[in-house]
């Protein structure tokens, strides 16, 4: 199993969801395996944000047969616990569950959103599939708030070529997309009039549409059989009424990090 430092960062509070999409990796045979990595990342503060901070991604990764604990990179899932119920050559099909590791957003990451209630760490259930070639990856997911703390829901859908100069080195890069419940935009871009009252901005309801729209672009390099060296940068757009909110401050999101991992 090979950890994805892109979905380590996909689903940090820091950063849009999947602002840097996941690249599936081949599975190992069905005996138990283990990947143990770090990366740093620097990611806008909250979703909106004009200023960015670093964030140290510790990444870890368990499976045994069809089950995994940890990074999930078929389902931008930085960590969790789930199975696989397809996993031919091309398609893999499977579920997990998942918590927040922090808070998505807080009232002190930024002073404009003094006065805005933090949004709570929540448990999340995902069903994913993704459609790999040696060229191409399509990867998709569905994520619900299980957890009652109105993150609503998502769905993500990416597209990465890929393309192989050496046996160690590749390059991804790829479109994708996040749509977002009317409950999910509005806990992280809506405005109620509570809030209008304690923060001083507007009141803004965004509904259900279209929370992210990105590029990524990626390189892994394979050292040897068990080290693995890469780095991934994202641009995301936050789009149509999620970028007119007046929480966000900035439109166009950029996030980029390196990372290493360890496979035995």
């Amino acid at each position: 199993m090979m950890l994805s430092a892109g979905a380590a960062l996909a689903q940090t509070g820091s950063a849009p969801s999947a602002v840097v999409a996941a690249t599936p990796q081949d599975l190992p045979d069905d005996g138990l395996h283990y990947s143990l990595g770090f990366g740093a990342f620097v990611a806008p503060k909250y979703a909106g944000a004009s200023d960015s901070h670093v964030i140290p991604a510790p990444l870890f990764g368990v499976r045994y047969d069809r089950f995994f604990l940890g990074t999930v990179p078929d389902a931008n899932v930085p960590f969790g616990i789930g199975a696989y119920l397809d996993r031919d050559n091309a398609i893999r099909v499977g579920v997990a569950l998942s918590a927040d590791l922090v808070k998505p957003r807080k009232s002190s990451d930024d002073a404009r959103l003094t006065g805005m209630p933090d949004i709570e760490r929540t448990a999340h259930a995902t069903v994913f599939a993704s459609y790999n070639l040696a060229w191409l990856s399509v990867v998709s997911s569905a994520t619900q708030d299980i957890g009652g703390k109105d993150q609503g829901a998502t769905a993500t859908l990416d597209v990465l070529g890929k393309y192989r100069p050496t046996e160690q080195l590749t390059f991804t890069a790829g479109p994708g997309v996040t749509w977002g419940s009317s409950q999910y935009n509005q806990t992280f871009y809506g405005v109620t009039a509570a809030d209008s009252a304690s923060s001083g901005l507007a009141q803004y309801t965004p509904g259900s549409g279209l929370a992210a729209v990105r590029f990524s672009v990626g390189a892994m390099y394979q050292l040897d059989k068990d080290w693995t060296l890469g780095a991934r940068i994202g641009a995301t757009r936050l789009p149509g009424d999620v970028g007119d909110s007046p929480i966000v401050e900035k439109k166009n999101q950029m996030t980029y990090g390196v990372f290493t991992n360890y496979n035995f």
